[in-house]
């Protein structure tokens, strides 16, 4: 079963787009991803202009058999199964996407501050570092116990 994600990107002029990603949403698949990958908004623009994923990887890859993904490479439904439907959502600023945006498990967006932000679930947007810090505590106390 998918954990389902979305991405967005707020550009400099505060327009909004988000494309929807249907597995590994979680903050140590693709919240990790995203911190370590997708930090500069110019890669990140790469990105959704491919609109929907399937999976993000580290790399945002060349067109390939949508079952045959490459190790560490994007799938996305329009490049590489021909889908239609699968372009960025867009957004005129910040406060309309927050009121008309996908709603998915997790969603990330990289503010024009350049820090990425997440919500999990119905929770307020927090730091995605902050998030990955705290789910790591998390576990580390668990472990402990």
């Amino acid at each position: 079963m998918g954990t389902r994600s979305t991405i967005a990107l707020e550009f400099a002029d505060s327009t909004v787009q988000q494309v929807y990603c249907h597995w590994d949403g979680y903050l140590s698949g693709n919240g990790a991803i995203l911190l370590k990958h997708y930090s500069d908004p110019f890669k990140l623009r790469d990105l959704i202009d491919l609109g929907d994923l399937s999976s993000l990887g580290k790399h945002i890859g060349t067109q390939h058999a949508f079952e045959r993904a490459p190790e560490d490479e994007c799938t996305f439904y329009l490049r590489d199964r021909k889908e239609q439907g699968c372009k960025a959502k867009k957004f005129v600023d910040f406060q309309h996407y927050l009121v008309n945006h996908q709603y998915e498990e997790y969603e990330y967006i990289l503010r024009k501050d350049g820090n990425w932000y997440v919500k999990c679930h119905d929770e307020a947007f927090v730091t995605l570092k902050s998030a990955i810090a705290d789910e790591q505590d998390s576990i580390a106390q668990e472990e402990t116990t």
